[in-house]
């Protein structure tokens, strides 16, 4: 299955029914956020710790398997001016990756701001400093999926 570069083609290739993943990729953390059947809500998973690329897919597609997930949404790292940096490079690269392992369809959704969403929601929960850096990326894929998921929903309309 393709990597989708734009949204609609995306949309147009998951199938009509399924959860969804949502992936925040860092150089050390995946983390990893799942949808509900509907599409609509976004809950933070797991962070899988990165070791090499073959253990990490193997570790995601594990997590598609048993969850019967339709797709991933891929955190974008844009550059603040909308520019594509090289963190965008390898998200783009891991995708491709991943798409040579998967039929399932894979696409991206910017993630600007996402990790700073997820910080500024733990401190209003008062998340101790030690658990905030233990499920920062978890939080943070799930409001890349959120996003997501709200735009699909705007889609439907």
């Amino acid at each position: 299955m393709p990597v989708h570069a734009d949204i609609d083609s995306f949309v147009a290739a998951l199938p009509r029914d399924g959860a969804v993943a949502g992936l925040d990729l860092g150089e050390k953390t995946i983390g990893v956020a799942v949808s509900d059947l509907r599409r609509a809500l976004a809950t933070p998973l797991e962070t899988v710790r990165r070791k090499k690329f073959t253990l990490d897919a193997a570790r995601l597609l594990d997590i598609a398997k048993g969850r019967g997930l339709a797709g991933f949404v891929l955190g974008l790292p844009l550059n603040m001016d909308g520019s594509e940096g090289p963190r965008c490079q390898s998200t783009r690269a891991f995708a491709r990756n991943l798409a040579g392992l998967t039929d399932l369809p894979i696409g991206f959704w910017d993630e600007r701001l996402s990790t700073v969403a997820a910080e500024r929601a733990l401190l209003e929960f008062d998340t101790s400093r030690a658990k905030r850096a233990e499920v920062i990326d978890h939080v943070a894929a799930g409001f890349i999926l959120q996003g997501f998921l709200d735009r699909l929903a705007l889609m439907r309309r």
